[in-house]
């Protein structure tokens, strides 16, 4: 009976010294799988946090395989595996959110140009004075190259920067837009 005991004991630590004695290449692959898809989605910008930590998730139990810590490469590269699938989640939902932000930006900003536009036809049709229009003529032609700036990043996948350009031109636009108004108005208007 305590040979049998003996002998069950024995294939009982040599079969979690077995599974507990090999590499999780498996679970490493899965790992660094679902990190490049995380970074395809825009992890490493809209869900930087999370993928950072997939990433150090990761290399942990990289350095836990090299000092031959199989349990817990085994946890680390499971924590990394599921981190990564968050972060390409989260990315995906900002990304979507980003992506129509900045569309109205710089569909905003796309209307302020017209409007400024409209204003400095205005202004010089009333004959307002040459140096506000050539001012009014050189910020419109800077901000038509900041919006088409913004088009350009929208189309290119970079949201924040097209959201960031095309609000600071809107801001400036309608800032001159209400400038050339004011220059614009009756004189009767003016002095009231």
């Amino acid at each position: 009976m305590r040979r049998v005991l003996q002998s069950i004991a024995a294939v009982a630590a040599l079969t979690i010294a077995a599974s507990c004695g090999d590499p999780p290449d498996k679970e490493l692959q899965q790992a660094r799988s679902a990190i490049e898809s995380a970074r395809g989605a825009g992890a490493e910008v809209y869900a930087r946090d999370e993928f950072s930590a997939a990433e150090t998730a990761l290399k942990s139990a990289t350095e836990a395989v090299d000092q031959r810590d199989y349990r817990l490469a085994l946890n680390r590269a499971l924590d990394a595996r599921e981190r990564a699938q968050n972060a390409e989640q989260e990315a995906t939902s900002r990304k979507a959110a980003a992506r129509t932000d900045a569309s109205r930006a710089v569909a905003a900003a796309g209307r302020a140009l017209d409007e400024a536009r409209a204003r400095l036809k205005a202004a010089d049709a009333a004959r307002v004075t040459a140096r506000v229009v050539a001012s009014a003529r050189r910020s419109i032609a800077d901000n038509e190259v900041a919006v088409q700036e913004a088009r350009t990043a929208f189309g290119q996948g970079d949201f924040a920067h097209a959201n960031e350009v095309a609000a600071t031109a809107t801001a400036q636009l309608r800032g001159l837009a209400k400038d050339l108004e004011s220059a614009t108005a009756p004189l009767s208007r003016r002095r009231r």
